[in-house]
């Protein structure tokens, strides 16, 4: 697909007007609802496909369908960041109504930094097509690894700060408590970072190991550095009003490093096959229709599959504390 500079600037520009509206609707701290996450996250699902509709009339099909299964993918994948964000909440005690706050900023310096690793994958791409194999290799490993971590039932119950982190505060300092939304407050003639910056930091930085298997599977996908930017920033876009939507359903998705380990080790195979194919290897070629057909297939196995193995735990666990109860 054929991007003038023009489109970029209007598409960059565009973004912006959306993310300054969101910002101060909910500017003022607050709790936020159930009723308004629901809203905000069905208006971003609605610009996000008025984007790809748009995409199929100016730019034909295939950007479109191109930009659709990027999206699912990365929204897919996305779901895995909310497990960690609500480790780095809990880590920091950020008070209820200060963090739509956070996440606002957190997810707009992950845009920031993945914009980076777009562009830079982009040029390798150009450049050297044997990085397809890499790629590929990579995915395929990360996919075996969620499958073993998830059969070994491996779940996070902390979260340690990097060290680009424990640096700043080091170098800084850090308050003691928050002081609403800002981010610097001077304490005894010293300008010192607030938690909040932290906790923003710490959501920004942390997306970049997300950002490792993400940006490489969409790239499996497509090769239009416009598709994968515009799929990354809806895709994060959404992921705040996600946060407070879905939050307490998240270990409910019992299944979802399955889901999300067939969904890398599939385009794996695509990359590999598609690098083959780039050296001149007659092999088969995964099509996009496939490819998103696939995705959307094995996410909702897999929500499906993991409603129905957590109502089943919480059924063996209701009867298990019943049968505790009459034994006392």
């Amino acid at each position: 697909m054929d991007v003038s500079l023009t489109l970029w600037v209007v598409t960059i520009a565009g973004l912006c007007a959306l993310i300054a509206a969101d910002f101060f609707i909910g500017r003022k701290p607050h709790d936020v609802s159930i009723k308004e996450a629901g809203i905000w996250t069905i208006v971003w699902v609605v610009l996000a496909v008025l984007f790809g509709v748009g995409l199929a009339v100016f730019g034909g099909g295939q950007p479109a369908s191109e930009f659709f299964a990027g999206y699912i993918t990365e929204k897919s994948l996305s779901v895995d960041n909310l497990f960690v964000f609500v480790l780095i909440m809990a880590k920091f005690a950020v008070p209820t109504q200060y963090q739509q706050r956070v996440l606002l900023i957190g997810v707009l310096i992950a845009l920031v930094l993945r914009a980076g690793f777009i562009a830079a994958g982009a040029a390798i791409i150009t450049n050297f097509s044997w990085v397809f194999y890499i790629f590929g290799a990579f995915l395929i490993y990360t996919a075996w690894k969620l499958i073993q971590e998830a059969r070994a039932g491996q779940e996070d119950d902390d979260f340690e700060e990097d060290r680009l982190i424990k640096a700043l505060e080091k170098r800084f300092g850090v308050a003691d408590r928050y002081h609403g939304t800002k981010l610097w407050i001077v304490e005894n003639g010293k300008k010192v970072m607030t938690p909040m910056l932290v906790v923003m930091l710490a959501i920004g930085t942390t997306d970049i190991l997300f950002a490792l298997d993400s940006i490489p599977a969409i790239f499996g996908l497509t090769q239009d550095p416009y598709i994968v930017f515009t799929a990354n920033a809806f895709a994060l876009m959404g992921l705040r009003q996600l946060y407070f939507l879905i939050g307490g359903l998240l270990k409910k998705l019992v299944h979802l490093s399955y889901g999300l380990s067939v969904i890398l080790g599939f385009i794996g195979i695509k990359l590999v096959l598609h690098a083959l194919h780039e050296s001149g290897v007659h092999v088969p070629q995964i099509s996009i229709p496939v490819s998103l057909g696939v995705i959307c297939g094995v996410l909702v196995i897999t929500t499906i599959t993991s409603l129905i193995a957590s109502k089943k735990q919480a059924q063996a666990e209701a009867e298990a504390s019943d049968h505790q109860g009459v034994d006392l």
